[in-house]
């Protein structure tokens, strides 16, 4: 009976220490954490270049682009030139910029930070203020299109850089369209022939229609600050175009006309302009404008054997004799020859001499030439020959 007893309770202890077991089974499964997958960490961005660059100037939209290559790691700047502190705080808000790059003065900055290159977002007329500073110390400048607002400016600035051995080079948004090259490739190739004409449309509604910011209108639409209107901010592109595709050389002689249809929204400057620049071999028509239903930049080029139309930055219609074709070149441009900054470097190494090609100082002197001698045919109301 004892035993029988014993058996009984020994049974019991047995199955209560089985269910203590399994509830501590249950609540540990309960709280273990789950298994987290780590991750490898993403790859550091690549820079685009090491070159130091410093800023001159904000108020040029195309500032913007620079500025979201910094924020993404892919460029360094190590100093920004903005007077106006509303102007720096709108960027720097927008950007993320740290307040120890902004500095009042160009001079000061380009002492302190000593920047391999400055790149110029300001007013066109004030090009020849970041050269003033910059060359005299050594510093090579980049400025947006183009080169100065007068011809007189620029021959100044050409002075400078000749005389303190600087490259002074022109970023046009059009020379890294890979349609462009592929046209002027085929071109050199005598693809179609000797060239005859090229015709050139550079516009849009207008940069206030279309949105341009209140610092940038308030200097694009002066004629002292831009040195015009449609016929310096697009004009230019067609007289670099063209000046790269005869191969740097002058024209013999210019005209133009040009209109003002937005008295209300351009009071102080004309808004379309139309340009013909005569070659002893062939002729190039600019037309340029803030007056057109939408926006376009295109370069039609006729030669004695066929016809290349680059309709945008990547597709091109090709015509030799009854032969059509349309091709889309989207991968036609190599890096570094790809981006203005990967292309400075190569520059300032003097991997690229940067003397016969659509930034260069020398075909820009010629794009000046260009201009200013529309300038005054519009004004004389006549032909002028250079």
């Amino acid at each position: 009976m004892k035993l029988t007893r014993f058996l009984f309770c020994l049974a019991i202890l047995s199955a209560v220490l089985r269910s203590f077991s399994f509830a501590q089974d249950t609540v540990k499964a309960k709280i273990t954490p789950p298994v987290v997958k780590v991750l490898p960490p993403s790859p550091p961005p690549v820079l685009m270049s090491t070159l130091r660059l410093g800023i001159a100037g904000m108020s040029h939209d195309h500032v913007n682009g620079i500025l979201n290559d910094y924020q993404q790691g892919k460029v360094i700047i190590v100093g920004i030139a903005e007077a106006d502190k509303a102007l720096r705080a709108k960027y720097q808000e927008k950007y993320k910029l740290p307040d120890s790059i902004f500095f009042d003065d160009l001079k000061k900055m380009a002492v302190t930070t000593k920047p391999d290159a400055v790149l110029g977002y300001n007013p066109v007329a004030k090009h020849i203020d970041v050269v003033e500073i910059c060359a005299p110390l050594g510093i090579s400048v980049m400025v947006e299109k183009p080169l100065a607002a007068t011809l007189a400016q620029a021959k100044r600035m050409e002075f400078l850089a000749l005389k303190y051995y600087i490259k002074l080079l022109t970023n046009y948004e059009t020379t890294w369209y890979p349609s462009y090259q592929h046209v002027y490739n085929m071109a050199s190739k005598d693809s179609i022939g000797r060239i005859r004409k090229m015709v050139v449309h550079d516009g849009h509604q207008g940069p206030k229609e279309i949105g341009c910011s209140k610092e940038f209108l308030s200097w694009l639409t002066d004629p002292e600050l831009n040195g015009g209107g449609a016929l310096i901010d697009f004009g230019c592109y067609g007289a670099d175009l063209m000046t790269w595709l005869m191969e740097g050389q002058k024209p013999i002689a210019v005209t133009a006309v040009a209109r003002h249809f937005k008295l209300n929204v351009y009071p102080k400057v004309e808004d379309d302009v139309n340009i013909l620049i005569e070659y002893p071999t062939a002729t190039g028509l600019i037309e340029a404008s803030w007056n057109w239903p939408f926006s376009i930049k295109d370069l039609e080029v006729f030669g004695d054997k066929g016809y290349m139309h680059a309709l945008d930055r990547t597709n091109v219609l090709t015509r030799v004799n009854d032969n059509v074709s349309n091709a889309n070149i989207t991968n036609a441009l190599e890096a570094p020859l790809d981006n203005p900054v990967t292309y400075l470097p190569l520059v300032l190494k003097n991997r690229l001499l940067g003397i016969n090609d659509r930034s260069s100082l020398k075909y820009n002197m010629t794009v000046m030439q260009i201009l200013d001698a529309a300038k005054r045919s519009i004004a004389e109301g006549k032909r002028i020959v250079l």
